[in-house]
C-alpha cells in the first residue's frame, strides 16, 4: 500500500471514529434497515477517490436491458487492479466493524470472483437508470449494501422504497441526492430501490460496496449470479477474469 493509500485509510477510520453508532442504529433498525449519512468524508478527502474514477472510467462496461436499467459498471476486478483508494475503503477493518454494530450481525468481505463485492456505477448518458428492484442474495446468508456518493452533477436520484415488507406499516418513498461523501447503507432484501433517469450533461457516480455473513454460495446460485453479472453489468469477460480470481484464492 502506498503511502497515499494509507493516508487516504487513516481518514475512513477517522471518519468511522467520529459517527455517532449509537444514533445511527436506532435510525437504521426504526427504517426497517435504512439509513443516510450524509458527509462521512470531507471534501478534501475525498480526492483518491475521485482519482480512481477518472483512472477507471475508461474501462466501464456499458449495458442495457429495457425496462430495467442503463448504464455504465465497472467490477470489483478492476478496481482490485487499479482503484488503490476504493480498494483500501472496502477493505477497511474499522469500517467494517462499524457495519457489523449497525446490522447485528459479523460482516465478511465477498469472495475476491465476485465482481459485485465493490464496483463503481456510472450514470452519465441520457437515460441512463436503474429499474426498482432488491438485492437478492445468492450467498447462503445475507448480503448487506453500501453506496457511497462520488459524483453528483445530475437530476438523477436514489429512489427507495421502505417498509414493504413489514406487515402492517405503510411504504415510505424516498428519493436520496447521493452527494460527494454520502453514504447509503441498506439491507437489500429489505429496501425497494432503482435510480431514476438522468438527462442531456448529467454525470452521476456511485461506488458500491457489499458484505456478507456468509461467504458460501451453492453452484447453481454461482452460475446464476455469474451469468446476470456478465449480461447485466460488467461484461462476458468477467467471467473469465472471476474464474482466474477464483483458482489463484482457491491455490
Amino acid at each position: 500500500m502506498s503511502p497515499e493509500t494509507r493516508a487516504f485509510a487513516a481518514e475512513i477510520d477517522a471518519a468511522v471514529d467520529r459517527l455517532d453508532a449509537a444514533a445511527l442504529a436506532r435510525e437504521y433498525w426504526a427504517q426497517d434497515e435504512f439509513v443516510v449519512i450524509p458527509r462521512l468524508l470531507p471534501a478534501a478527502a475525498l480526492a483518491p477517490l475521485q482519482d480512481d474514477v477518472r483512472r477507471l472510467e475508461p474501462d466501464l462496461n456499458r449495458n442495457y436491458i429495457p425496462r430495467h436499467k442503463k448504464g455504465g459498471s465497472v467490477s470489483h476486478f478492476v478496481i482490485a487492479d487499479e482503484g488503490p483508494a476504493l480498494l483500501a475503503f472496502y477493505h477497511s477493518e474499522r469500517f467494517r466493524r462499524f457495519l457489523s454494530g449497525l446490522v447485528r450481525a459479523p460482516l465478511q468481505l465477498c469472495p475476491d470472483e465476485d465482481p459485485h463485492a465493490c464496483a463503481l456505477y456510472f450514470y452519465t448518458e441520457p437515460g441512463d437508470h436503474m429499474g426498482y428492484h432488491y438485492d437478492t442474495s445468492y450467498y447462503k446468508g445475507a448480503r448487506y449494501t453500501v453506496l457511497f456518493g462520488l459524483v453528483q452533477d445530475s437530476s438523477s436520484r436514489l429512489l427507495c422504497r421502505l417498509h414493504t415488507r413489514q406487515a402492517g406499516r405503510e411504504p415510505v418513498d424516498l428519493a436520496v441526492a447521493t452527494e460527494p461523501g454520502t453514504m447509503v447503507i441498506f439491507n437489500g432484501d429489505k429496501v425497494y430501490h432503482g435510480v431514476s433517469p438522468s438527462r442531456e450533461g448529467d454525470r452521476r457516480v456511485v461506488f458500491t460496496m457489499e458484505y456478507v455473513t456468509s461467504r458460501e454460495m451453492g453452484r447453481a446460485q454461482r452460475l446464476f449470479s455469474n451469468l446476470k453479472d456478465a449480461f447485466a453489468y460488467f461484461g462476458v469477460g468477467a467471467l473469465w477474469r472471476g474464474r482466474g480470481r477464483g483458482a489463484r484464492a482457491g491455490g
